[in-house]
């Protein structure tokens, strides 16, 4: 899983960027202070584990993680390769979802490329840019596909056609392709073969001021509203304030400094958390005197598919999958107990896995 930060310059990027990885990317006020993507890889938080290994008591703990790219700050003009564009649109397509952050925030301190912060504005302006991109990948494949749609005859260039039309229409009105849905297999097919920009899914993030981090302000609520009608979703996080946080060593003390802001979790936790839910992603876990660790799938994925999370031998030869609940591994404390209970399940290829269970696999290649 990969996840793209974007947004204007000055808006609080790489100083989320920080937060999530152990990567510095350099943070500056100035524009394009971050000129080459950066990544990061970043623990998906998961207290489920640690309660785990209390039980397992195992070698290791190992979290799930994701990959965080720090992309340079776009500019109008961006699809047209303002700026930096043509590098920083490549670097979103190889995303699986856009997290893109929004200044609502003031300071005088901090330049805002526009001159004045208005996080809906700004929204606009990646959201055209991003448009554009994608209209015209659009219309230079209907170019291609067209005579063979409409001459040739050709089955699958006609629904390719559908598809692209639709697209078209829906950017021309300055929508983004993922407001557009289609009904057909063979439609979603060829919809997802096209790989357009805004198709990727987004969490609007609202980088606020450290007193607004746990209600939120004016700015905030300009751009939930803003998003009402988009398959899209939205964290406010104080971007400094989760500085602060990193900068702590103890558990103790950032449990402090997070009860003091009025917050239960690090905006950082929310924020992998979100991405996750985002993306449809789930967790199951196994766990063993080597290690308690955390495998991610898509929700649905049904047993032999995430046996091939593990290793492709697992799904090719897929007997079956013991499962077993976390809660009844919890309250029974280890894996002979809840055999003894009754509790471990049995599971066929038709098994769907649910998020939190601990899986044993069996198989023969």
């Amino acid at each position: 899983m990969k996840a793209g930060i974007v947004g204007l310059p000055n808006v609080g990027k790489s100083t989320l960027f920080n937060c999530l990885s152990s990567a510095k990317a350099q943070a500056a006020n100035f524009p394009f202070c971050t000129i080459d993507a950066q990544m990061g890889q970043v623990s998906v938080p998961d207290e489920r584990l640690t309660k785990l290994a209390e039980l397992v008591h195992p070698g290791r703990i190992v979290p799930a993680v994701c990959d965080i790219v720090d992309i340079a700050g776009l500019v109008k003009g961006a699809s047209k390769g303002e700026g930096l564009g043509n590098q920083f649109l490549a670097n979103i397509r190889e995303c699986d979802a856009i997290i893109h952050v929004l200044r609502c925030f003031d300071n005088g301190n901090i330049v805002h490329v526009d001159g004045s912060v208005n996080p809906v504005r700004d929204k606009e302006i990646i959201d055209t840019e991003l448009q554009l991109k994608d209209l015209e990948t659009v219309e230079a494949r209907i170019k291609k596909v067209e005579k063979a749609a409409r001459v040739g005859g050709d089955k699958q260039a006609k629904i390719e056609l559908q598809v692209l039309e639709a697209y078209r229409d829906a950017l021309e009105q300055g929508k983004s392709a993922r407001t557009v849905t289609f009904e057909t297999e063979d439609e979603n097919t060829a919809a997802k073969g096209l790989f357009l920009l805004t198709t990727k899914p987004v969490l609007y993030v609202c980088n606020v001021d450290d007193a607004s981090a746990s209600t939120g302000n004016a700015y905030t609520e300009a751009v939930k509203k803003a998003i009402e009608g988009e398959d899209a979703e939205m964290l406010i996080i104080s971007a400094q304030t989760e500085a602060d946080i990193a900068e702590l060593e103890s558990y103790e003390e950032k449990q402090m400094f997070l009860e003091d802001m009025g917050l239960s979790e690090s905006g950082c936790n929310r924020l992998i958390k979100a991405i996750y839910h985002l993306l449809t992603l789930q967790t199951f876990i196994t766990a063993g005197e080597m290690e308690v660790k955390a495998w991610t799938f898509r929700k649905g994925w049904k047993a032999p598919q995430c046996a091939g999370v593990i290793h492709t031998d697992f799904e090719k030869g897929f007997i079956r999958a013991e499962v077993i609940k976390y809660e009844d591994y919890i309250k029974y404390g280890s894996e002979a107990a809840v055999r003894e209970a009754g509790k471990m399940g049995v599971e066929g290829k038709e098994y769907v896995v649910q998020d939190g269970d601990i899986m044993h696999f069996r198989f023969n290649v």
